[in-house]
């Protein structure tokens, strides 16, 4: 019994370092509608920076007023990103501050490299709290009863501050309608540093206690970014009494998962939030705000390309035609890679900038193809062309079972869900060894010899690719991707007039994850091999980037996004050290020069006219 005890203050004090960061993310999205993937690159930045006043200048301020000093400093910096990037972006498509901050994620993450190395860092222990303390004779530390004190003592005076002050009052009547807010004269503007200079000081108030407890490394803040996302999305955006519940319940069931649950332990917070959603679409306190501009983009009126538009893209595939005539085995290699993650953005794009939803998982589609290609090329000993409608078909599949789920929500609780059930597919590639290989992989997936030279297979991925985004663009115009665009831009209009918003999203998403799956199982034979990486969030975020790059609202973004962001990726690691800091700033630039995406550059070779409102029926002339 007092070990169960000892492991309930333990999930008590990992429950209030993990409320820390996730109430600082809840009441930036609340108010500012920002997605922030850079919360966890601040909560790392709070912990090195904690860690280099409490070692260099701890006898002048002392380790409290280092942690203090350190969350300040940050929170500072927050408030500079804010104005200088953030705002400058305000105007665009809310998504793509999602893409501006995971370049800033990029970049902190080589900068913590360049200025405190890549060793881990040890920082000293909290005065007064070195020990441990006997509860029912088991040791529990005395730091994390500091920890279980500090949690609810911090709700606390948010409370406070969220109901007694003129701020306050701005920042919940900003949650629920940030635009009757505007409308009263409230200056939004530094209403909305104000709100991200807090959150980043709490983020990192949560990384500089850490400094006691563990290593301060360059790759916490995807560990705990992941993690803050479930917390705030079990608990309901926007709400701090929800992120302090939900916090309690992961942590909880964290510790004590791993002894109950071992076989699901490291998806089990996943799973809770699954359920979460399912009987609650907007978490444990959340409730649905107020409409506010959207989330991809503006309705657009979409059209076939011109004719300039046509011979255009007839040259670009003619001269990638003849690459295998120019360059070597190294960079036909390269390019089918581009080719594959083409099809895959595509895929992403379609459900993205024609269905409206936003998805965190898509490389569950992806992985699960490049698993269905390597089973039945190791397995059922098939051919390349079988082995790849089997992997498009378990691909398909997938987006079956999760779509039937998914579609029962939207916004960012379409996304997050779409990330459980991704991880829970990664987990069961992770762990079912005697198929999969688990982290050791499945080795010898590689195409009959006809395909087996680069340059053969680089046409093969050129046919699929072309092929793939060709049918996608028919859908698109299509009477179904009419239907599914009135869906997106209203679906309340969309159901009066007799579509079923539910259907016509689940048949989008199983489109997209059956083109994904395809992308996957090619992705497979490129390699040979298969890794459960490729089910990966990473995965997921690569394909977000290159839709969001590319530009949501021109069709050919996707292509361009997954071409740029894929070859400077390859590029940049073979050329230095630093890549993801060079990569980084380039996204971050493309986004400022850029905000509506590098496919608003193509969009004069389509007739695409961007309205304020919904978009009006299409003329006759314009279908094509």
């Amino acid at each position: 019994m007092s070990f169960y005890v000892a492991q309930f203050l333990t999930g008590l004090a990992e429950a209030s370092s993990l409320f820390l960061v996730a109430c600082g993310l809840s009441i930036i999205f609340g108010v500012t509608r920002i997605v922030n993937f850079a919360h966890g690159a601040f909560y790392m930045l709070g912990a090195y920076i904690a860690y280099t006043l409490a070692e260099r200048f701890s006898g002048a301020i002392g380790f409290w007023g280092s942690l203090l000093t350190a969350a300040i400093i940050v929170a500072m910096l927050g408030a500079l990103v804010e104005t200088v990037l953030l705002r400058r972006i305000y105007h665009a498509p809310e998504l793509f501050q999602l893409l501006a901050t995971f370049g800033l994620t990029l970049m902190v993450e080589d900068l913590a490299v360049i200025i405190w190395g890549p060793e881990d860092l040890v920082g000293p222990r909290a005065p007064g709290f070195k020990g441990a303390v006997m509860i029912l004779g088991q040791a529990v530390p005395s730091y994390d009863l500091l920890l279980i004190v500090l949690g609810p003592l911090v709700f606390g005076l948010l409370w406070m501050l969220f109901h007694k002050t003129r701020f306050g009052v701005l920042v919940r009547a900003a949650t629920q309608d940030r635009e009757m807010v505007a409308a009263l004269g409230v200056n939004q503007r530094w209403l909305f540093t104000g709100v991200f200079a807090l959150g980043i000081f709490l983020a990192a108030l949560g990384g500089a206690l850490q400094i006691s407890r563990d290593a301060v490394n360059h790759t916490m803040d995807l560990r705990i970014i992941v993690e803050t996302f479930v917390v705030v999305v079990i608990g309901g955006l926007g709400s701090v009494g929800g992120a302090f519940l939900a916090a309690l319940i992961v942590a909880e069931f964290n510790a004590f998962g791993i002894l109950i649950f071992p076989g699901i332990s490291m998806i089990l917070m996943f799973i809770i939030m699954a359920l979460v959603l399912i009987v609650r679409p907007y978490g444990l306190l959340g409730r649905l705000e107020a409409p506010t501009r959207a989330v991809i983009a503006a309705a657009i009126v979409w059209a076939p390309l011109s004719s300039a538009g046509r011979i255009a893209v007839a040259a670009i595939v003619v001269a990638v035609a003849l690459m295998p005539f120019g360059v070597g085995d190294y960079w036909l290699t390269v390019g089918s890679e581009i080719l594959i993650f083409v099809l895959f953005a595509a895929s992403l794009q379609f459900l993205m900038s024609t269905g409206g939803l936003v998805s965190f998982g898509h490389a569950a589609f992806f992985g699960l193809g490049a698993y269905g290609a390597a089973l039945a090329v190791k397995d059922l000993g098939l051919p390349l062309l079988p082995a790849l409608a089997c992997g498009t078909t378990l691909g398909c599949a997938g987006a079956v079972v999760i779509g039937w789920f998914c579609v029962r929500l939207s916004g960012v609780y379409f996304a997050m869900l779409t990330l459980a059930f991704a991880q829970i597919v990664y987990s069961v590639a992770f762990q079912w060894t005697d198929v999969t290989g688990g982290d050791n992989g499945m080795l010898g997936v590689w195409p009959d010899a006809w395909a087996a030279s680069p340059h053969t297979f680089f046409w093969l991925a050129l046919a699929v690719a072309l092929g793939g985004v060709v049918l996608l663009r028919m859908i698109v115009f299509s009477p179904f991707g009419y239907r599914l665009r009135a869906v997106r831009d209203s679906a309340l209009r969309a159901e009066a007039t007799g579509i079923n918003r539910m259907t016509t999203q689940w048949a989008a998403l199983i489109i997209a994850g059956t083109f994904a799956g395809l992308a996957g199982a090619l992705f497979a034979f490129l390699k040979g091999s298969v890794f459960p990486d490729s089910l990966g969030v990473s995965t997921s975020v690569d394909g977000l980037v290159m839709v969001l790059l590319g530009g949501i609202g021109t069709i050919s973004g996707s292509v361009l996004g997954a071409v740029v962001y894929k070859a400077l990726s390859i590029f940049l690691v073979s050329q230095t050290d630093y890549s993801k800091l060079v990569l980084g700033a380039v996204i971050v630039g493309l986004v400022v020069v850029f905000p509506g995406g590098l496919g608003g550059i193509t969009a004069r070779f389509s007739r695409l006219r961007p309205v304020l409102g919904p978009a009006p029926p299409a003329r006759p002339e314009s279908l094509g």
